[in-house]
């Protein structure tokens, strides 16, 4: 799954999206609101959102212990760069 903003784009692996856990976790993390739980638990991203990213590193943070690394967070304005 992936939304795009205008400076922002998300990116969830569609697996780890569908597990409520992450999904928690996710929504917990997020300061600004870019996650939350949906029908069953599941991952939704909150499109209205995304621009308010202010690359704090929480929700990669809160899923760095997975070694698959679920989320990306991609800076459309710097060629689309992969926050690390």
């Amino acid at each position: 799954m992936r939304k795009d903003g205008v400076f922002i784009a998300v990116e969830v692996d569609d697996q780890a999206a569908a597990d409520p856990a992450l999904a928690l976790k996710l929504s917990d993390a997020c300061p600004v609101d870019i996650y939350a739980q949906g029908e069953r638990g599941k991952l939704e991203i909150v499109e209205k959102n995304l621009d308010e990213c202010v690359l704090c590193r929480l929700c990669l943070d809160a899923v760095e212990s997975d070694p698959t690394h679920p989320v990306k967070v991609i800076k459309l304005y710097d060629d689309s760069a992969v926050l690390a």
